[in-house]
């Protein structure tokens, strides 16, 4: 897929673009948004002032290119998942072919800005190729993904109206919304996303992801939203506590349609469900699916939250919990104080699967902190669970993988 003699100029120089990666991208960005301010309302501004967009990007591109410079089966699947978890995130976004010519223009020149003289053109050729390889790849899979959902970037955000604003627990609401537009409820498999565009106070224009943590019914859809509080001085999320402080009943809200790549195969293996805090959205997705269409399928999910009074959700899952017999939950919390042990199983401390009896050949799914589904994996490798058959979903900049 790449030039041999480019692919060698890559496993050369991968290196110092690994370890100046973030540089590179913060360079990027700042003249990117210089020259073109409208594309701040494409990104998270908050993940761009943490600084985790960077790292992501960097990663994502690093990772892109050291895959594809080396031939090989393992890589081919890795960089096919690498590039699906993009574009759905893209997609959901609006992303247009165009903008790559932007981005691209930039990003390039940010890499011959920090690296400097090393940059020479051979160098240059070779990672405009990546680029463009990269780029190309991206363009083709989110025009499967538009035709799929029956839509375009331009007429991609439809409205909404909220007609259920639902406290679940501290801090967390659901919001249930129907169709203000006339129009019919997309298509949707369990686990995936919509984007939620809102114009902030400021006039900044802002979307942000949210699972759709009900199987849609009746013409409505259902997302459930944390509020983000800043902690060690960073800011509160903009996007969620202008939807908790902001949004009522009969409020109208763009969506887009759902994307995502973390969704249920329609098999019959068991399932194994692992997720922490404000990651049991998409669980609880799966869940009411499976007790609609698959009640008998085997199901353990595992969870693990500060308290019972901060786990979301919890009455939706038990609800389709007395439909599937052959689901077992087992619930770890921090302060386990005024947990109702009658509705599952509950556990002080911290998730650990060592020692349970994990189904054979099941798949799972996870969805949770970056550190906690580290740690669950290693758990579940230990265990026999085959690394091909554990999926994941990350809230935000996809940080998972690393290149090196």
């Amino acid at each position: 897929m790449l030039s041999t003699d480019h692919a060698q100029t890559i496993r050369a120089t991968l290196p110092a673009v690994i370890e100046h990666g973030t540089e590179i991208t913060a360079a990027f960005y700042d003249a990117m948004f210089t020259a073109h301010p409208e594309l701040r309302n494409m990104f998270n501004q908050g993940n761009q002032a943490n600084g985790e967009q960077r790292q992501a990007l960097a990663g994502s591109v690093a990772a892109f290119a050291r895959r594809i410079a080396h031939e090989d089966g393992a890589e081919a699947a890795s960089v096919q998942l690498l590039l699906s978890r993009i574009a759905h995130k893209h997609a959901s976004l609006a992303v247009r072919p165009e903008q790559y010519t932007i981005v691209g223009r930039h990003l390039l020149e940010a890499v011959k800005t920090v690296l400097g003289p090393a940059v020479t053109p051979e160098v240059h050729a070779a990672w405009s190729e990546v680029y463009w390889l990269f780029a190309t790849l991206l363009i083709a899979e989110e025009a499967r993904l538009y035709r799929e959902a029956e839509t375009t970037p331009a007429d991609l955000f439809r409205p909404w109206r909220v007609v259920e604003r639902r406290p679940e627990v501290e801090d967390v609401l659901s919001f249930v919304l129907s169709p203000a537009d006339g129009g019919g409820v997309p298509g949707y498999r369990p686990g995936q996303y919509v984007s939620v565009a809102v114009t902030l106070p400021d006039g900044l224009r802002q979307p942000r992801q949210y699972t759709l943590s009900r199987v849609p019914s009746d013409g409505t859809v259902q997302i459930t939203v944390r509020r983000v509080r800043g902690e060690g001085g960073a800011p509160d999320g903009a996007v969620s506590t202008y939807l908790h402080e902001n949004v009522a009943e009969g409020d109208v809200l763009e969506l887009s349609p759902p994307f995502g790549d973390l969704v249920l195969d329609d098999d019959t293996d068991p399932l194994i469900l692992v997720s922490a805090g404000i990651g049991i959205t998409p669980v609880a997705a799966m869940i009411d699916h499976l007790a609609a269409v698959s009640p008998d399928r085997r199901v353990l999910a595992l969870h693990a939250d500060r308290s019972p009074a901060a786990h979301a959700l919890r009455d939706q899952i038990a609800a389709a919990a007395r439909r599937m017999p052959e689901l077992r939950r087992i619930t770890w919390y921090e302060e386990p104080d005024g947990a109702d042990t009658a509705a599952e199983e509950i556990r002080a401390g911290l998730m650990d699967v060592s020692g349970l009896s994990l189904p054979e050949k099941a798949r799972v799914y996870m969805c949770g902190p970056i550190p906690f589904m580290r740690d669950v994996r290693r758990g579940l490798l230990d265990a026999g669970i085959s690394d091909e058959r554990i999926h994941y979903e990350v809230f935000g900049p996809d940080l998972w993988q690393q290149a090196g």
